[in-house]
């Protein structure tokens, strides 16, 4: 038997709704900001991911799933949806479409670390990416769109973190202090944050392991570095906040995990499913276009795990039930009925109703057996007496309650009810 690769899972039908519902809410709200969507290739050449992300980074160190195609190019399975986008906007000029450019993607990335609950190697991500303002009031929309999100989707107990990492104007003194505070401690931190010392120590602060999380807890705070610019733009952040009413915590630890940040960033995380945990992150990376080739042009966004959002949702009882099977199910007795049932089934779907009927010579129980089943809203059983009549008893499965009406009415009974 051959089974699925560790780290990615089938979605069931019976599972699919939950995601539907998930996805359309997701981008009812980006629409109802004027995002519109944007679609990019899962793979893209690994330079991009290099350049973008950052090569001090876990996911490029460690993470990503590259290989050599058979052109001899090296390309890499996305891990994350920003750099792609930015690539795109490059590209295809987008920067000559009227700015700001907001767009949202709906996208899977690949990530080879350990599985674990709402993360695994193949998971998919809702992403938001505007470019072209340099506003803080920008960020506070990109802050919005995930706040009203979670409030579409009835997620109250979340707690926003924000923070300021600088630009690269004032994080070479950031960088100068972190260097210093770190020499006396990292023989005693791990083989990734020795490396990161020279290379980016601002990437220290995220590291997981224990041994750096320890070392961390004393460093240098990054709002002690932070040029007027920066402190204006935090400032003319909060103050939008404050106006919309948005309670948020300044935390001085949130760094990110990507190279590509400067100024805002920001984390949504929820405390009702055991331990806290991260349902959105994201911020500002007015770097990253000119990074990956193309003009200077601010940007700011957000990506949201799928898997961790609907588990969330699962945790706190607010993933409605399955939405049921088909509007009706049509039931044959004998082949002369099976033939008008077949006819009948395809008259309803023609007219927008859900309907389904029997193709598998069963008998009229096992029929009936099937639709209670899959949770089929009417049923109609159909045989010489209703052909004759051209009507059929429709019973409500849910009340029981049952209604002769004649086929040419069938449709309007339906959408009536």
């Amino acid at each position: 038997m051959i089974n699925v690769p560790k780290g990615t899972k089938d979605v069931l039908p019976s599972e699919s709704f939950k995601w539907h519902y998930v996805e359309k809410a997701a981008a009812k709200t980006a629409e109802l900001f004027g995002l519109k969507e944007i679609r990019t290739p899962v793979f893209e050449h690994t330079e991009l991911f290099l350049r973008g992300v950052g090569e001090t980074t876990d996911i490029v160190n460690k993470e990503m799933y590259t290989f050599t195609d058979k052109g001899g190019r090296s390309v890499t399975l996305k891990p994350e949806g920003t750099a792609g986008v930015a690539r795109c906007f490059i590209e295809n000029a987008l920067f000559n479409a009227p700015l700001p450019l907001k767009t949202y993607y709906i996208t899977p990335v690949f990530r080879y670390e350990k599985p674990q609950s709402g993360r695994l190697r193949e998971h998919h991500q809702f992403g938001v990416e505007i470019f072209g303002s340099y506003s803080a009031k920008t960020d506070a929309e990109v802050i919005m769109i995930a706040k009203t999100l979670f409030d579409t989707l009835g997620l109250k107990n979340l707690e926003l973190n924000i923070n300021n990492i600088g630009c690269p104007k004032c994080r070479a003194g950031y960088n100068a202090a972190l260097k210093k505070y770190f020499a006396d401690r990292i023989d005693g931190m791990c083989k990734s944050c020795k490396e990161r010392l020279e290379k980016n120590p601002l990437r220290i602060l995220d590291c997981k392991e224990e041994q750096c999380k320890k070392a961390v807890s004393g460093a240098p705070s990054v709002s002690d570095y932070l040029c007027d610019d920066c402190l204006a733009h935090r400032k003319d952040l909060e103050d939008t906040l404050d106006l919309l009413g948005v309670e948020y915590k300044v935390n001085p630890n949130i760094v990110r995990g990507l190279d590509y940040y400067t100024g805002t960033v920001f984390e949504f995380i929820s405390k009702d499913i055991g331990a806290q945990g991260t349902v959105c992150g994201g911020g500002r990376y007015n770097n990253l276009v000119e990074e990956v080739g193309g003009k200077s042009v601010p940007a700011v966004g957000f990506g949201m795990g799928l898997e961790r959002l609907i588990l969330t949702l699962e945790g706190l009882g607010l993933m409605p039930a399955h939405d049921g099977g088909v509007k009706i199910y049509l039931a044959s007795i004998g082949d002369k009925a099976q033939k008008e049932v077949l006819k009948l089934t395809y008259e309803l779907r023609k007219h927008g109703i859900s309907a389904d009927c029997d193709c598998m010579d069963r008998s009229v129980k096992a029929q009936m057996k099937y639709a209670d089943k899959t949770a089929a809203e009417y049923t109609a059983v159909i045989g010489d007496d209703e052909i004759e009549a051209a009507a059929a008893e429709l019973k409500n499965m849910a009340n029981g309650s049952v209604s002769r009406v004649a086929f040419k009415d069938i449709t309007r009974f339906l959408k009536d009810n």
